[in-house]
């Protein structure tokens, strides 16, 4: 049978179960703008009915309710997808910055550029053409010249320099990475103990779940969760943190570790407890974003800067030679420059304008047949153009991506928030509803004990 009690026991258990509802209701409503923080839910749990001995039977209608658990409201499958999403991103985000910045340096079309440059040097060779004795005339070209090398040599500078700036950027982000490997594989252990002792893990978890995201948007990191709720996180395959052990990465090859370039392509590896692994080059993320510009992207733009000067100057250097200077020699080298370096080391190579080949004839005659023919020579500015419309056409596509993978990443987010997002509207009614349930399990308790008061101390008395 029921005890007399058994009431009181269970406006207990009511009382404090909505004590756990208002708390959790107000800490949701307290973190509702704290980054990464998932909102929990109380799950109530009837109180299994007790039996005294073996042949009794129990004529009770319930023993109240219970914690069953305090659950965070979270999808491991979402979890995974918002992470996936986030490193494409993040891939594009890193990818489409750096690119739009050096297209702003590259300015054409425009009046600074190395398109403006070149049709200014074509026309003051055509302005020496129809004054080919002319001081003014052939200093200019001398001028023009000038202006078209270090045209190229601030580009190449831009290149060189975001190249630079990147390297430096690969060297803290591999550091950035190795910290936050470590310092999950350190809430994987927290959790672990606490766990095993029964304390909550809600927090701790919240922790864990924003250093997964970071390492997906930073090295395209795939995390999975192993049975006993640890993490096992791995980049390109190769595992980085393994439980309670996290592994270190570093930069094999082609940054040193003061962020120089030693010639070599850059590759990785990945030290976990003293085995060494490759790491795969085929990488998402930040990282991976970093490591196609430095690999692939800026070093071919500048190989084109390089290549298109190296024409140009060939094409000048060999009609100039064609030529006759104001003494009547034979043109010599218009431009000079390193075959490794071309677009950096671009100059005149003449010592003066005197020795500006514009004649076509010698003799003492004065024309500016070659100057007409240097004018139209070459194909460097159909070149450039192509270098640079390929360049755009580059970023645009990059820009595109990037706003489709956005628009993507958004609503897989937006999904997540509706999973694991604090609703203040939606709080705030639990937060009522659990008022309203304390105050009928107070005044239940109030009515059991007048009930009790009643048997207690007036049962048996009789009226005089």
């Amino acid at each position: 049978m029921t005890g007399t009690f058994s009431s009181v026991n269970t406006a207990l258990s009511a009382l404090r179960f909505q004590r756990v509802a208002l708390d959790v209701a107000g800490n949701n409503i307290a973190n509702s703008s704290t980054t990464g923080y998932v909102r929990r839910t109380v799950v109530g749990a009837s109180v299994e009915p007790s039996q005294p001995a073996l042949w009794s039977r129990y004529d009770g209608y319930g023993d109240g309710v219970a914690v069953g658990e305090v659950r965070r409201n979270v999808d491991p499958l979402l979890d995974s997808r918002v992470r996936r999403e986030s490193a494409g991103l993040s891939f594009l985000q890193t990818s489409a910055t750096v690119l739009q910045r050096l297209d702003d340096g590259i300015g054409e079309p425009g009046p600074n550029g190395v398109s403006a440059a070149m049709t200014g040097l074509n026309n003051a060779w055509q302005d020496l053409a129809l004054n080919p004795g002319g001081e003014a005339a052939r200093q200019q070209v001398i001028s023009r010249a000038e202006t078209l090398a270090q045209a190229l040599r601030a580009q190449v500078s831009n290149v060189t320099g975001e190249e630079s700036d990147q390297r430096h950027h690969l060297v803290d982000l591999v550091g950035e990475i190795n910290d936050t490997a470590a310092d999950l594989a350190s809430l994987n252990k927290q959790i672990l103990a606490a766990d095993v002792n029964g304390s909550d893990t809600a927090t701790l978890r919240d922790q864990r779940d924003a250093l997964a995201l970071q390492l997906a948007e930073k090295a395209g990191a795939v995390t999975t969760v192993r049975s006993d709720g640890m993490f096992d996180v791995s980049i390109a395959g190769v595992s980085v943190v393994s439980g309670r052990q996290s592994a270190t990465l570093s930069i094999a090859t082609g940054v040193t570790p003061t962020a120089a370039a030693d010639g070599n392509p850059i590759t990785f590896e990945v030290d976990m407890g003293g085995t060494v692994t490759a790491l795969p080059t085929a990488l998402t993320g930040e990282l991976g974003a970093v490591y196609t510009l430095l690999s692939d992207t800026l070093p071919a733009y500048r190989t084109g800067l390089d290549q298109v000067a190296m024409d140009f100057a060939d094409a000048v250097n060999a009609q100039h030679a064609l030529g006759f200077d104001l003494a009547g020699n034979a043109g010599g080298a218009f431009f000079s420059y390193d075959p490794l370096n071309a677009a950096s080391t671009l100059a005149v190579a003449l010592s003066g304008s005197a020795d500006v080949a514009a004649a076509s004839v010698t003799g003492g005659t004065l024309d500016g047949g070659n100057a007409d023919l240097l004018s139209s020579t070459g194909t460097a500015g159909e070149d450039y153009q192509r270098l640079v419309n390929g360049f755009g056409s580059q970023v645009a596509a990059i820009e595109r991506q990037r706003s489709n993978q956005a628009a993507l990443a958004a609503s897989v987010q937006g999904s997540w928030e509706q999973q694991a997002g604090v609703n203040l509207d939606e709080e705030t009614v639990n937060l009522v509803t659990a008022q309203r349930a304390y105050e009928a399990a107070a005044r239940l308790m109030t009515a059991v004990d007048e009930m009790l008061d009643v048997l207690i101390n007036r049962t048996g008395i009789v009226g005089r």
